[in-house]
């Protein structure tokens, strides 16, 4: 079993993974930008964009913030994806379209953001993260999320997850810009 990454790790990764990613959307023209270049997975005849992409990274990030926060104040169902409103268990078929459905609603949301608002959205959501870290000890670090399927499902986990989820669009983004034959020299 692999250990559960360190603070200074967690750190690290979030930095690091950041520094790219704004290096790399810095240094896209507004063709790559903005050409929408993937369906959204809740209405096919909608297409995302790399800056689709991008702001949809404060989503999920501000999401982990904030279920971590309610399993650190002992919430019993942190992950709130698997019961509908009424409280009865949703099938997994169920929690991907609500998922898609409310990813759908934030791209729409933020669609028309400038590259600098995007970034502005995307560093709040980084600064929550920060400081959640900041104020966790390392045995919460350690603690596994109930019903949480990301990462190793560990609270510090999830937030190092945060890193990865960038470079996982990026390269939804580099797949749609093959298929439309827009270069990209990174």
């Amino acid at each position: 079993m692999t250990p559960p990454l360190t603070r200074i790790e967690i750190e690290a990764r979030l930095h690091r993974d950041r520094a790219w990613l704004l290096e790399t959307y810095a240094g896209l023209d507004e063709r790559q930008l903005n050409t929408p270049v993937t369906p959204s997975e809740h209405d096919p005849e909608t297409m995302w964009s790399a800056k689709d992409h991008f702001v949809h990274l404060a989503l999920i990030e501000n999401n982990w913030v904030d279920m971590i926060r309610r399993f650190l104040a002992g919430d019993g169902d942190p992950v709130q994806l698997y019961k509908d409103g009424a409280g009865a268990e949703r099938t997994r078929e169920e929690v991907i379209a609500s998922v898609h459905k409310w990813t759908e609603s934030w791209a729409r949301k933020n669609r028309e953001a400038t590259l600098n608002e995007a970034v502005a959205i995307t560093q709040a959501a980084r600064a929550r993260t920060l400081e959640l870290l900041a104020e966790m000890t390392d045995e919460q670090l350690t603690l596994t999320v109930p019903k949480a399927p990301w990462a190793d499902g560990t609270a510090g986990g999830i937030l190092a997850a945060n890193a990865g989820h960038g470079r996982m669009h990026f390269g939804f983004v580099r797949a749609g810009w093959a298929e439309k034959g827009i270069a990209w020299e990174g």
